[in-house]
Formats: C-alpha cells, structure tokens, sequence
C-alpha cells in the first residue's frame, strides 16, 4: 500500500486566481524551499495540457536526490490537476493539487500525495520517518509561501498588470523578486549583463542583454512601467582590496547613473513611472545602539560613503518628475548565499561563533520580505525616497548566533575576536562589526505587514525546522 501525505490551507485568493497563480512557470520556481537544491531544467508541453512534463535536477527530500521528471495531467481549470513520477527517486508518487472555493477572494489548497519509497519494506523503515518530515517541511513552506505571495498580490488585484525591468535578476533577491513578479501575472523583463542564455528554460520572463559600464539605451527601458534596479559587486566575495573598493564603488554609482539617466531621457508617456533602486542600511556607518530611521543622518566609513554616492546617482530620475524609492537593505537571510548561507556550515558543524563583541545590531530580513518590501516599493504610490529594508525586530550578533545554534540543534558558543577576523578576512568584516539599530519605519507606516517580524521564526521557515 502506498503511504500518503495530505495538506489544507486557506489561500487569501478565489480558486480561479489561485489556479492561475499555479498555472504560471514562475510559480513552480517560487515553491522549492530553499533548503532543497532542486532547479527546473526542462519543460515539454504547456500547462493545462495532459503529457505536459517538468524535468527537475539535483536533490529533493534530504538523502533522495537525482533527476526528476513529473507528467501533469487532469486539468480541471480553477478546480484541479494532476502529477505523477515519471522518473526520480521513489518507486511511486501520485500527487493531487485541488483548488478548493470559499468566497470570491478565498479558498483552500489542498495538497494530496501518494506515494511509495524504494526497496520496498527496508525504504519505509530506513527513510520513511525522514521522508514524511520533509514531506512536512516542504508543503508546509509551499503554503505559506503560496499565501503570502497570494495576499501581496491581492492587495493590487484591482489595477492592471505592469511591465516591469529588473537588474540583477540573477542575485539573491533579484532571481525571487523577478519569480514572485512574474508568478503575479506582471510582465518582467531582465536585464542581464554577459551572454544571455535563449535556450534558458521559460520562467515566464524576457530577457534582454545589458552592459552596465556602458550608457543605455533608453528604448530599453519604453513601455516599462517600472524599473527595479539591484545589480552591484557582492562586497561579501574576497578581500577588500583597493581594486575590490573600486568594484564595489564604481558598480552602484556608474550603472544606476545611467539607468536614472535613461529613464530621464524618455518622453514623458513612454517613461516609467517607479525607479526603485538598492541602497544598504550601511549607509549609516557604525552606530552602536541608536536607533536609526529614515530620518537618520548617514554615517562614515567605506561603506557609507558608497551608499550615498549610490543613492545620490539616482537624482536623474528624481529631477524628471519620476517617484524614486531607495531601498536601504539590512543582511537579507537565505540559505541560499549571502550572510546566513556562508555561516550555515559552520553552525550545522557546531563551531556557530559570535562575531567582534557580539553586541553590534544586526539589522536582519528574510528573503521573501525583501522581494514584499521591493513589490510594496512599486505598488505604494506614496511611497518615495529612502526605505529601511530590515524586519521590526533587530537582534545583536550574539542574539543572532544563539538564535540559529538552537533552530539548528547545535551548539554555538565559540568566539572569534574582531582583530583575529581582520587578519583572516581583512575590510570586509567591518561590514559584519559595524553596528546599525534600523527599524522599518516607512514601511510599517505605509500599511506593509511582514511574513517574518521575527528571527526565530524566520530561521525555522528558511530552513525547514
């Protein structure tokens, strides 16, 4: 007999929309947790018709890995559908999605699984406890992913879709951001510098070559209603050398210049409305325990110079009469990359440290409230000029270490001294010492609700604990 796995939740969305929502390619990107290297390499047919097939590769639940080829089937539009196992790493797996109606902005999605493990009897007793907790884990993000995405979406569902551009879209919140954006129903449109790849499986977006050193095209950008600009050097790869500096500078402030300069250039009907550009809670330099808002002045240091030279390149855009948001990020969690991804090795190892004194805050958010805060920056009309990007709870660092260490199950008691850090990693620790206590004041006022105000629970959701 096979073993089954079922799970209800109500979606802020009518059956039909969350249907929809389903339907896009974007949306199947949107789903795999994080903590599961699963990727979409392949898709024959279309959605909505029987045979159609995704082929996945890497791994999926824990030690199961390989490729994964799923037929779909049984497409009942708005109600449900239907996919089966072709090839992969159970001996079976029948899996029913049902869109369930329960008002005219309200359903359930109920997700139904049969399935059987390899090797028969030994499979259950080996892996069966580990694959329904993954089972668990995974739907229970695929839900509340789906929800939250479906209640962003929702609270704009009465204006028309947008055209929006997008840099960086390869980067850790850009390649979610243009995945969420597109899973909504907007058009995207990416801009990608190098080589663009035509044969790239479709994730519903286009993409289109760029050259960030050089000036653009503002017919690049006709017909955008918005563009959203996050492309820059990752100040947290390699030492900071004085060729590294230069990098990290000239990459914020010579290609939103000229993103801003070319979205000035357009005629008044074809420009778009909404430049929203990246800028970093570094900008405030080292603070201590001050409680920093929008209205905070900037800071010195490296860092905070960048971030007003980057913020000030988008004038521009501002002098033409366009609204321009400057998103100040605080260390945007993922165990995908970035801050919590390089650290989760450590932890899982129990060797989790606290970094220099332990009592620098640490303005966090996760992931998927940055791609909210980065939707919410181009739907709130009113919304203009700097934005702190961080959840409402900072913690410190040693609130941070103690926090992941017990999510996690490990211990984390070690600690590594700011001048030892300086030695082994030179200028880019400042970033890590460097203390801002920012809070997401002109979010919260302008009505943006957090998925994860708090670090505890975050971490759990990021990491399927």
């Amino acid at each position: 007999m096979p073993a089954t796995f079922t799970l209800r939740s109500p979606m802020p969305a009518s059956a039909g929309d969350l249907y929809a929502w389903h339907a896009r390619p974007a949306a199947l990107r949107r789903i795999v947790p994080p903590w599961e290297a699963a990727e979409v390499v392949a898709r024959d047919g279309a959605f909505g018709a029987d045979g159609y097939r995704v082929t996945f590769r890497a791994g999926l639940f824990g030690p199961l890995k390989g490729t994964w080829v799923a037929e779909h089937s049984g497409f009942v539009p708005g109600r449900e559908f239907h996919d089966r196992q072709l090839k992969g790493p159970f001996a079976a797996w029948d899996h029913t999605h049902r869109m369930i109606p329960d008002g005219d902005h309200s359903s359930f999605l109920e997700d139904h699984v049969e399935y059987r493990l390899p090797l028969g009897g030994l499979g259950r007793l080996v892996g069966g406890g580990m694959v329904r907790r993954r089972l668990a884990a995974m739907f229970a993000y695929r839900h509340a992913l789906t929800a939250g995405d479906l209640r962003r979406h929702g609270l704009y569902r009465d204006r028309p879709r947008r055209t929006i551009a997008v840099t960086g879209s390869r980067g850790l919140i850009g390649r979610e951001l243009a995945a969420f954006l597109a899973a909504g129903g907007h058009s995207v449109v990416r801009l990608v510098s190098g080589k663009v790849d035509l044969k790239a499986v479709d994730d519903g977006t286009r993409a289109v070559p760029w050259d960030p050193r050089a000036a653009v095209d503002p017919g690049t950008l006709a017909g955008c209603d918005a563009v959203v600009h996050l492309a820059a050097e990752n100040i947290g790869e390699g030492r900071w050398t004085a060729a590294k500096k230069r990098r990290i500078r000239d990459s914020r402030t010579v290609p939103t210049r000229r993103l801003a300069e070319a979205v000035a250039a357009l005629p008044p009907d074809r420009r778009p409305k909404v430049l929203v550009s990246a800028s970093a809670v570094g900008i405030y330099g080292d603070r201590g325990d001050e409680v920093l808002t929008e209205e905070s002045e900037p800071g010195g240091g490296f860092l905070a110079n960048v971030c007003q030279e980057w913020e000030y390149a988008t004038a521009p855009g501002r002098a033409a009469g366009v609204r321009v948001v400057n998103l100040r990020f605080g260390v945007v969690l993922t165990p995908k990359g970035g801050a919590l991804g390089k650290q989760l090795p450590a932890f899982r190892a129990g060797a989790g440290a606290v970094l220099g004194t332990g009592r620098q805050w640490f303005p966090w958010v996760t992931v998927g409230d940055a791609v909210g805060a980065t939707h919410h920056a181009l739907m709130a009309d009113g919304l203009a000029g700097p934005v702190h990007v961080v959840a409402p709870n900072p913690v410190t660092n040693r609130d941070f270490t103690k926090t992941l260490g017990r999510v996690l199950r490990r211990p984390a008691v070690l600690w590594l001294p700011g001048a030892a850090l300086r030695v082994l990693f030179g200028g880019v620790v400042d970033a890590a010492l460097e203390s801002q206590r920012a809070v997401p004041t002109k979010l919260t006022a302008t009505g943006f609700a957090f998925d994860h105000p708090d670090l505890e629970g975050a971490l759990r959701f990021l990491l399927g604990r």
